[in-house]
C-alpha cells in the first residue's frame, strides 16, 4: 500500500512539474496577416472578383423582376396555357439566379475555391512561422488570439505576434510594444510567388 502511495505521489509530482516547465504564449493572427503585402493584395482581388459575382448576380435578379412584374401586368390578357408557360420561363429564372448565388458564394462556390488556394498559403506560411518561434523559444503551447480559443486574460509578456512577424520579415516598427531592431530576413519560402486572390464576397447582403 505504501508503495502504490508512493508511486502515485511521484506521478502527481512528475506531473505538477510539467505542467509549471510548459511555457504558453499567444499571437494574433489577424494583426500578422494584415502586415503581409501579399495577404492584402489577395485581399483586394478577392473583393474585386466578389463585387463582379455581385454585380453579375444583380443583373440577373433584375431581368427576373422585371419578368415578374411584366406578368402580372398582363397576366389578365392571357389564356391559362399562356400563364402557365409564363410562370414555367419565370420559374426556370428564379432557379437560374439561386444556382448562380449558389455557384459563386456558396460553401464551395468560386471564392470559397479561390481564397483557399489564395489565402490558405498565407496562413500556412504564418503557421509554420510560430512553429519556428514555438521550438526557438521552448514555447509548449501558442494560442491564436484572434482565432475561435477564449482568451480571458493575456499577459503581454508572453505575445509572440512580433517574433513571428520577425520571423516572416515584416517590419514591427509602428506597432506598440515594439522593440527597435533590425528585421531579420525572411529565409522561409523565399522566392516564393504569392499570387493574390480571393475573399468573402462583398455582397450588399453581407454573408461570411
Amino acid at each position: 500500500m505504501k508503495q502504490v502511495l508512493f508511486i502515485f505521489c511521484l506521478i502527481t509530482g512528475s506531473l505538477v512539474y510539467a505542467q509549471r516547465s510548459q511555457i504558453i504564449g499567444f499571437v494574433d493572427s489577424d494583426v500578422i496577416l494584415a502586415k503581409m503585402p501579399e495577404y492584402r493584395a489577395a485581399q483586394k482581388d478577392l473583393d474585386d472578383i466578389g463585387v463582379k459575382f455581385q454585380a453579375e448576380a444583380q443583373k440577373m435578379q433584375i431581368a427576373l423582376e422585371q419578368m415578374q412584374r411584366d406578368f402580372v401586368a398582363e397576366e389578365i390578357l392571357l389564356t391559362l396555357d399562356q400563364i402557365r408557360k409564363k410562370k414555367e420561363i419565370i420559374g426556370k429564372k428564379e432557379a437560374e439566379v439561386m444556382a448562380f448565388r449558389e455557384e459563386k458564394f456558396g460553401p464551395l462556390g468560386a471564392l470559397y475555391v479561390e481564397r483557399s488556394r489564395l489565402i490558405k498559403p498565407l496562413q500556412d506560411k504564418v503557421f509554420e512561422a510560430i512553429q519556428t518561434v514555438a521550438k526557438k523559444e521552448g514555447y509548449a503551447f501558442i494560442f491564436d488570439k484572434s482565432g475561435g480559443a477564449l482568451m480571458l486574460y493575456a499577459d503581454q509578456k508572453f505575445d509572440k505576434t512580433l517574433e513571428v512577424m520577425e520571423a516572416l520579415g515584416i517590419s514591427t516598427e509602428d506597432m506598440p510594444n515594439a522593440i527597435s531592431s533590425p528585421v531579420r530576413p525572411n529565409t522561409q519560402n523565399r522566392g516564393q510567388i504569392i499570387n493574390p486572390s480571393v475573399v468573402q464576397p462583398p455582397t450588399s447582403e453581407k454573408e461570411e
